[in-house]
């Protein structure tokens, strides 16, 4: 190859000493530069490139190189899901607080509301012979007792609050009827829509 280009340097040497038109001149000078990259590029275009071999230290060098770059692609994903672990940890976080005040005002809205009824009942609307609190049965009767409105109400707030999913309370024989009709004509109970043995009371709350 550098045979050539030496070949090629003479012929420019020669070819600047000879008497030519400025034109013929140039023309030579273009002429001489293609055919020395051509022979260049035919040098270029034979030689084989050179294959590393691959000894252990090459292989370990790679080997590194391959951990070094799948390390940092493994912190990225384990900053990323860390992150993520913190957000998802903060909103269970406020969700968990959000439901315990919700809980806690449903408490206080039903100790509330059994406190505010409790006197006015008592007073206002009690059972038929005039007693009240006969809830249990009177194992001396055969007859049950009846409840009051107030104890009523309370099966039916406690049912509501504690089985949300299941309101409806079954109409035992301990509910004067004419109570019950009070609570169903005055929107404050609610009759199952297909068991009207039940009732459930209506969900201000909500």
């Amino acid at each position: 190859m550098w045979k050539d280009m030496e070949e090629c340097q003479n012929k420019l040497s020669l070819t600047g000493t000879e008497t030519l038109t400025d034109v013929n001149a140039k023309l030579s000078l273009l002429i001489m530069q293609v055919k020395c990259l051509t022979a260049e590029l035919s040098q270029w275009q034979k030689k084989k490139p050179e294959i590393i071999p691959l000894t252990e230290d090459v292989l370990l060098t790679l080997g590194k190189e391959e951990f070094q770059k799948l390390r940092h692609d493994l912190e990225m994903v384990l900053s990323t899901m860390e992150s993520k672990n913190e957000k998802l940890k903060e909103d269970l976080e406020r969700v968990f607080k959000e439901l315990k005040t919700k809980l806690l005002n449903v408490k206080e809205y039903k100790e509330k509301l059994l406190s505010t009824l409790g006197e006015f009942l008592e007073g206002h609307f009690p059972l038929p012979d005039g007693s009240v609190k006969k809830k249990k049965k009177n194992i001396q009767e055969s007859t049950i007792q009846l409840i009051t409105l107030h104890e009523m109400l309370e099966i039916l707030i406690n049912r509501l609050f504690d089985v949300p999913h299941d309101p409806y309370v079954k109409i035992s024989d301990s509910f004067w009827p004419p109570y019950v009709e009070l609570l169903l004509r005055n929107g404050i109970a609610l009759r199952h829509p297909e068991d009207p043995t039940r009732i459930r009371l209506e969900a201000f709350h909500q």
